[in-house]
């Protein structure tokens, strides 16, 4: 027996296992991109029910380049499978590789940090057995999402060719970041640096790729991303299959290079190595030990904002070329429903709304941190001493919530500079003050998870439930004429335009409220639970 074939033994019965533990992992993910893709054939005919109104959605999106930013561009709003592809081909591929990206990591470093891989290689398993698995898992739940989706959406109305385009898309962008997540995990010193590593280069690729079309950069630049691969396939608008042979080539290569370097690290460590502890402990007080937990994601989300900063900085700057040559914008100019001015604040609100969103994601992040070392049974020797419960959870609840606000005053400040050095209608304090209106929103997104986690943990995706409603009905909603009623369930909403004349701030008054509430319900119910249950 060769030392490759030596090294795989035993995967089959460990992927038949896998498959029936962790598979139904990923249906969840399965749901959300088929809701995401059917909706949208459901629902277009009915919100827009003729071509005067596919028009003026064409126009409003034409004129809102912060839409362009996520979801790429509209090649045609005029029909059923044309909207589909420009709602759901992005985010669609986006949520796959987020679920592939967390089953591999899951099966592989998650595995050897709780010790069941030990467990495992006590066995007749070979030692790249595991990570073949997690890839193997990753891959099937990625072809399982795409066929579902396009299947369901053709089924509700779609094109076939179209929908399973679309479908493949979405498969295809699994495939890659599992490949991702194949790399990291081997570079990570644990199954939380990898997936820091591999979420991290998902979202910087995610950014750059909508950052360069929405600046209409050289084509070179969406061919260079692999995330541009998928767009290339233009469904409902050529519908081209040759991209995703790329996609194919790119995921060979990179899980190649991932077994690689599986093969050379040492079991439970990686490439870059945990550093020991002192040998005797420093951290005195709760706030200190928050700080220490978090150390590493706060610093690279601090990195990753200033880049942020930076980069919407510049999409900011190019806002009047980007109205020059917007059709939809000169329309709207053009009726007198709003001044240049106007048009610059909210575009500038809109940009500020998203870094808040985004600057949600570490609070979130931290807050769900508590309940992990809860699982992981380091709470309660924590608490077992003098420390109250209220003052544990408090210390965790206040790094969440300033960590946040530095991000997104620190990129605010950086879009206020840049913005400044420019000939635009907003001024570096006139970004500074929208940037601190945005705080109380950022504040009651992750108030949500405060609560989930203080009253009733079990229910943690709610967290990330109440993150990405925000982001649809801020960047969607309007768009698509919803009431203020329901517009209103984001607290970007209530977010006032301080470049108006007459700012309404009453709407931030609410929002604390909102999140007074939600921090009380999440300190009452830590106080009173079981701890890891």
């Amino acid at each position: 027996m060769s030392t490759a074939t030596a090294s795989l033994t035993g995967t089959r019965p460990l992927l038949r296992a896998a498959l029936r533990h962790d598979g139904r992992l990923f249906a969840p993910w399965v749901l959300v991109v088929t809701l995401l893709s059917a909706s949208s054939v459901i629902v277009y005919p009915w919100v827009f029910p003729d071509l005067a109104a596919r028009l003026g959605l064409a126009a409003a999106v034409e004129a809102n380049p912060a839409i362009g930013l996520i979801f790429g561009p509209a090649y045609d709003l005029t029909t059923v499978d044309g909207f589909n592809s420009w709602r759901t081909l992005a985010l669609g591929g986006f949520f796959v590789a987020l679920g592939a990206i967390l089953t591999v990591t899951r099966t592989t470093r998650g595995q050897e940090d709780s010790g069941q891989a030990e467990l495992l290689a006590s066995g007749v398993v070979g030692r790249s057995a595991r990570l073949l698995t997690g890839v193997a898992v990753a891959t099937v739940g990625s072809f399982a999402a795409g066929l579902v989706a396009g299947v369901v959406t053709a089924l509700c109305g779609g094109a076939w060719e179209a929908s399973l385009l679309l479908g493949a898309t979405y498969t295809a962008s699994g495939w890659m970041f599992a490949a991702v997540a194949a790399v990291a995990a081997q570079i990570g010193s644990d199954a939380r640096t990898a997936n820091a590593l591999a979420v991290g280069t998902l979202g910087a690729l995610f950014l750059a790729r909508g950052f360069c079309l929405a600046l209409d950069a050289p084509a070179w630049t969406v061919w260079a991303n692999p995330l541009g691969w998928t767009l290339e396939t233009r469904p409902a608008a050529g519908d081209h299959w040759a991209p995703l042979l790329l996609t194919v080539a790119f995921t060979l290569v990179v899980v190649t290079v991932g077994f690689a370097l599986q093969a050379r690290r040492d079991f439970g460590q990686g490439s870059i190595a945990q550093r020991p502890g002192p040998a005797r402990g420093r951290v005195r007080g709760p706030l200190l030990l928050a700080l220490r937990l978090n150390r590493a994601p706060i610093v690279t989300w601090a990195i990753a904002f200033h880049l942020l900063g930076l980069v919407f900085g510049y999409f900011t700057t190019s806002i009047t070329d980007l109205v020059s040559g917007s059709t939809g914008v000169q329309q709207v100019l053009a009726s007198g429903a709003t001044t240049p001015e106007q048009l610059t604040g909210a575009f500038v609100r809109t940009l500020l709304s998203l870094v808040g969103i985004i600057a949600a994601v570490p609070g979130i992040q931290i807050m769900l941190r508590v309940r992990s070392e809860e699982v992981e049974d380091r709470v309660e020797p924590v608490l077992a001493g003098a420390l109250p419960r209220v003052r544990y959870y408090a210390a965790h609840v206040a790094v969440a919530l300033t960590v946040i606000t530095g991000y997104l005053v620190g990129a605010g400040i950086v879009v206020g500079l840049m913005a400044a050095r420019a000939d635009l209608p907003v001024g570096f304090v006139d970004v500074v003050l929208q940037t601190l209106a945005t705080v109380p929103a950022v504040w009651t997104v992750v108030a949500v998870s405060v609560a989930v986690v203080g009253a009733r943990p079990v229910v943690h995706l709610a967290a990330w439930g109440a993150l990405v409603a925000s982001f649809l009905l801020t960047l969607l909603g309007p768009t698509f004429g919803l009431d203020d009623w329901v517009l209103g369930i984001s607290p970007f909403w209530h977010v006032p335009d301080t470049t108006a004349a007459a700012p309404d701030w009453s709407g931030l008054g609410w929002l604390t409220l909102v999140t007074a509430g939600l921090v009380a319900v999440g300190f009452a119910g830590f106080r009173r639970r079981d701890v890891g249950r």
